[in-house]
């Protein structure tokens, strides 16, 4: 409300100065009518008095005068209406709404603003990182566009990163915005709300000739620029494209997301996101013999890990013309072939699911962000919290002191929304770290996304997983300071934790950008290594600057665990993994690409146990045409469909 009244009130003082300065020019235009204006200016500009203005208002004189475009950053559907009232009662247009999370929930509303429908500046899927923006929806684009709203697709830079704007429209697409609009969000529509869409945002004689050549179509996965036009004139001298397949020439058939769409309507943003859940032991109604289980049909792809964890494909779209099935069955594949036909045939099982053309992989794993500790990572009261930091604070005894070591199992949420929402996107497994903002940051834990609560069997697979640390040039402790600490609790804490780690059998986590601070940390290891004859597990996390040392990081024996920031892009992992692979040129294969994510993620945070099995319809895992339908866990003996 004070909010809403301060703004009212700015716009009332705009307001009246607009008023005075209109009846300061009708008077002077008056007065310029009669002759006797030319016989004493002097006076009568005297007599009309300095020409009213305000700097402090002079801006929003000019939004009444629609002399400038309005853009305004607004959330929730309170505030959506409110700016929406003073556009009526002041009467100025609005170009854009910015961020706008609940947009898609009143779209008549927003078809009552003064001026006509303002365009709605939208994330893909960045959500639920505050209050606010809680209720944002990844269909917000399609429902808008439903509507008839423009649609903007945005960065936020350096919130997301403005250079991979496209992959914020392919994500739209990729759940139902259409292709011409999702195309348009980031071309000609942001130009119209600008005010520029006169010169630039289409292909047409007379525009700015700035135009951007595509290695595949802009909506898939993947599209890189292999030459860009500015003024017509070519801004990349040597260009080099990388070796796409025809499927990506293409715009992607993209799943049908109807049901997805209407529940979210329906519970206004928050719809349930648990799916029809089935136990091994049950057995199908009215039957007595046999295993329970589920048949999928219609496979085209298969990817499965060996007794080693490592991925191999049993077929896949490349190498095979026609479809497949196969039977989970108490967690374990059984695919059908002329050999065990019989079998597959006559096996009674709970469900019957077509993938129509689908595939079957290991679950993904995340890695990074604090989720599982944290609902809403800007409202305290929905978050673990951080823990005390020894170096940079000061530890209450209470807790243990200085050697005191916190663990991420210890504060535990499940069933967050981000947690869901990855759940269902094939990512079935965290690893998670307590939050820290210095130094030590405690023990990771290693939990089952699908997990109801901790006491569920099989929610925590790994209560302790790996020791974090923080060596950063931003702690306001020299980096040197943070080594010698480092060095110190190798060599001398009497810690059960620093044993473990001494001995290897826990792995060291560093979270590290620098590569001059990972030479050091090698050095340090080298080091350790030589004098105590053991070998230390350690990962650099982060490591924004590892490229440049890969040689000898590898050569150390160091592992590098690369992951995401926030809770709301776990669930994109598939995609990360699948645009890595693209960006590799044909070095990294599709079964390599799913091992980033499953298998070389948990060794290098030393995490154990067999990965879960995710179905998808549609496509495979490393395309926008399919969606997941169905999580088989292992650890926890279910079977989740979607």
């Amino acid at each position: 409300m004070d909010s809403a009244w301060n703004f009212r009130q700015a716009y009332e003082s705009a307001r009246k100065i607009k008023v005075a300065q209109d009846a300061f020019c009708s008077r002077l235009r008056h007065a310029q009518q009669h002759r006797w204006w030319a016989l004493s200016v002097r006076k009568q500009l005297k007599k009309l008095g300095a020409f009213p203005q305000d700097l402090q208002w002079e801006s929003l004189v000019d939004v009444l005068r629609g002399r400038v475009k309005l853009s305004v950053h607004c959330y929730e559907a309170v505030d959506l209406d409110a700016i929406i009232r003073l556009s009526n009662e002041f009467k100025f247009p609005i170009a854009s709404l910015h961020h706008s999370g609940e947009t898609y929930l009143v779209p008549d509303l927003l078809k009552r603003t003064w001026g006509g429908v303002p365009s709605i500046a939208l994330f893909a899927s960045n959500a639920r990182k505050k209050r606010e923006a809680y209720r944002n929806s990844e269909f917000a684009p399609k429902v808008l566009a439903n509507h008839g709203i423009p649609v903007v697709m945005k960065s936020d830079h350096p919130v997301l990163n403005s250079r991979y704007l496209l992959y914020e429209a392919q994500q739209a697409h990729y759940y139902g915005l259409p292709e011409n609009l999702a195309l348009a969000s980031v071309t000609s529509t942001p130009a119209i709300a600008a005010g520029v869409g006169h010169r630039i945002g289409f292909l047409q004689v007379g525009y700015d000739a700035d135009i951007a050549v595509w290695d595949s179509h802009p909506l898939a996965l993947g599209a890189t620029p292999v030459q860009v036009y500015i003024d017509g004139i070519s801004q990349l001298r040597a260009p080099e494209a990388l070796v796409k397949p025809e499927s990506l020439q293409r715009p992607p058939v993209t799943p049908d997301w109807s049901l997805e769409t209407q529940r979210t309507l329906e519970f206004e943003g928050l719809p349930p996101l648990r799916g029809a859940k089935m136990q091994w032991g049950q057995r199908p109604p009215g039957k007595t013999g046999g295993k329970s289980g589920v048949k999928f049909v219609g496979l085209k792809s298969a990817w499965m890990a060996d007794e080693y964890g490592h991925i191999h494909a049993m077929f896949d779209e490349e190498s095979t013309s026609g479809e497949h099935a196969a039977l989970v069955l108490d967690g374990t594949v059984v695919f059908c072939s002329k050999q065990n036909r019989d079998f597959c045939d006559n096996h009674e099982v709970q469900q019957i699911i077509d993938l129509k053309g689908g595939s079957l992989a290991p679950g993904l794993t995340t890695f990074g962000s604090p989720i599982g500790l944290v609902e809403i990572k800007l409202e305290p009261s929905t978050t673990d919290g951080p823990v005390f930091d020894p170096l940079t604070g000061t530890v209450p005894a209470i807790v243990g002191g200085d050697a005191a070591v916190i663990r991420a199992v210890d504060g535990l949420q499940f069933e967050g929304r981000n947690a869901l929402l990855a759940y269902r996107s094939g990512v079935t497994r965290a690893i998670t770290a307590p939050v820290s903002k210095g130094f030590l940051s405690g023990l990771s834990t290693t939990i089952d996304l699908g997990a109801v609560n901790a006491l569920e069997k099989g929610a925590v697979l790994q209560e302790e997983t790996a020791l974090h640390v923080s060596v950063s040039l931003s702690l306001p402790v020299s980096v040197s300071t943070q080594i010698a600490t480092l060095r110190s609790l190798l060599n001398d804490s009497s810690s059960n934790v620093w044993a473990l780690i001494r001995s290897g059998a826990l792995p060291l986590v560093i979270n590290v950008d620098s590569a001059d601070v990972m030479a050091t940390l090698i050095k340090m290891k080298s080091d350790y290594e030589a004098s105590s004859g053991n070998n230390l597990h350690m990962t650099f996390s982060g490591a924004s600057e590892a490229h440049l040392l890969a040689e000898e990081i590898a050569n150390a024996g160091v592992n590098v665990a690369i992951g995401v920031l926030d809770e709301y892009n776990a669930r994109n992992a598939r995609f990360d993994i699948a645009w890595a692979a693209l960006e590799s040129n044909a070095t990294i294969s599709k079964a390599q690409a799913i091992q980033l994510a499953t298998t070389n993620l948990n060794h290098a945070l030393g995490t154990k146990g067999v990965q879960d099995i995710v179905a998808y319809s549609g496509g495979s895992i490393f395309d926008f045409e399919s969606k997941v339908t169905a999580v088989v866990s292992i650890q926890r003996g279910t079977i989740e469909m979607f």
